[in-house]
């Protein structure tokens, strides 16, 4: 699942995060933008398998009557080795050789120039294009094939991302030639911002943020805060190290409704989200912080990627993902000077609401307030059981039940010595006493 944190209206922020399974079935609308592109036979799937030993053969150049196999297995091979050749060029900072492998003419050499530069301000540090599926006929010689490339960002021997997207080829006089770049198309993280806009990037110790030309302004402050940020999103880092580094994007109006996906419910001001490898991107709304406070906004958000395993958190565990994300926003304010208190009271009071805390949960047109009370709620619970047992044996507990998926009443026997019937009462009884 992907998890996904955002902001109430009259306070601070609120959270967001949906299952694989279910943002699976969610089907990204956007068009693709190649040039001369038509419907392919499907993202999935190529127009013909590509086998280990079809790969094998040496490619020969097609002749008359040859089937179309034989122009297809012959382009895939040279697409293979233009890729081949674009990566490094990318990796050693050649922006020539990266933008050779695109026809001058066409719109994929303004995407493939904005790429370079925005790939390189993030510190790209490992690009691994590669197309192994066989290329696809999509109009008078040109072609269309998947291209998916490995990558890293600062870390020189991180564990890859991988994106997948759709390109289109033509022949030139001076050879193939890519004439369209469409953007990712995974149903839940795609496009990814430096794939469709321009970035300016600030880099810190432990953060890069990246942002628009028009934020430009605002970057060094963005970056401070996050700098800030890591520092105690680190201490509760669940499941291994801290991250080796964050990464923040903060998103302006245009890029919040595109990047990765888009379709935040309104009251969203930020999420984290897993893209693969061991990274989990941090994801600013811009216009959020003019009723969030951006520092405890960041806080909460890069908890959750110093919390986060590599596939999402279980959707039973909402309340106890949010509730330390809070416990690291607010620095465990008490009950009475906590900014959401008022809005647990009345979700305790007006919709009567006494657990069980696996129960919580928000709908997407949710109001402000029924959001920050159900975010409140779960600090509330988790500063409960912190209290009690003390924030090692929380985060202790958030493993067990969040990387390791253990059912919730035995992690907390295992790390409480108690039944979870028992500790959630406790922790109901104690959300309604600060109700008051």
């Amino acid at each position: 699942m992907a998890e996904e944190t955002g902001a109430p209206a009259p306070r601070r922020r609120k959270s967001l995060w949906l299952p694989l399974g279910l943002v699976a079935a969610l089907v990204l609308c956007a068009a693709p933008v190649g040039v001369g592109v038509v419907v392919f036979r499907g993202l999935d799937s190529p127009a013909w398998p590509a086998s280990p030993a079809a790969k094998a053969e040496p490619a020969r150049s097609p002749v008359a009557g040859d089937a179309e196999r034989v122009t297809a297995t012959y382009l895939r091979d040279r697409i293979g080795a233009a890729l081949t050749t674009q990566g490094r060029a990318l990796l050693s900072g050649d922006q020539g050789g990266f933008l050779g492998v695109a026809d001058p003419a066409s719109p994929a050499l303004a995407t493939l120039r904005a790429q370079f530069t925005s790939l390189r301000a993030m510190k790209v540090t490992k690009w691994a294009p590669s197309a192994d599926s066989l290329p696809s006929s999509v109009g008078t010689q040109k072609w269309r094939t998947l291209v998916e490339v490995q990558h890293c960002f600062v870390e020189p021997d991180c564990k890859p991302m991988t994106i997948t997207y759709g390109t289109v080829w033509t022949d030139t006089v001076a050879g193939l030639k890519l004439v369209g770049v469409e953007p990712s198309m995974s149903t839940y993280d795609g496009p990814r911002p430096w794939e469709v806009s321009p970035l300016v990037v600030a880099t810190g110790k432990r953060v890069v943020v990246a942002t628009t030309p028009a934020l430009r302004g605002q970057l060094r402050t963005v970056l401070t805060e996050a700098e800030r940020a890591a520092a105690v999103a680190d201490r509760y880092a669940v499941g291994g190290p801290p991250p080796a580094h964050y990464e923040v994007f903060y998103a302006g109006t245009a890029e919040w409704k595109r990047w990765f996906g888009g379709s935040r419910p309104s009251w969203t001001a930020g999420y984290a989200l897993p893209v693969g490898g061991r990274q989990v991107d941090v994801v600013i709304n811009a216009a959020a912080p003019q009723r969030n406070n951006l520092d405890d906004l960041l806080r909460h958000e890069m908890t959750h990627a110093s919390t986060m395993p590599s596939d999402g958190f279980p959707t039973s565990a909402w309340w106890l993902v949010e509730g330390i994300a809070e416990l690291a926003a607010s620095g465990g304010a008490a009950p009475a000077t906590y900014e959401g208190i008022q809005e647990v009271r009345k979700v305790v009071k007006e919709r009567g609401w006494s657990g069980p805390l696996e129960d919580l949960k928000i709908a997407d047109g949710a109001a402000d307030w029924e959001v920050a009370g159900a975010y409140g709620i779960g600090y509330l619970a988790v500063r409960q059981l912190a209290e009690r047992f003390g924030e090692p044996d929380v985060l202790a507990f958030m493993k067990a039940l969040t990387h390791e998926r253990m059912p919730i009443d035995e992690a907390s026997r295992e790390v409480f010595g108690e039944p979870w019937s028992v500790l959630n009462a406790q922790c109901v009884a104690a959300v309604r006493a600060a109700a008051g």
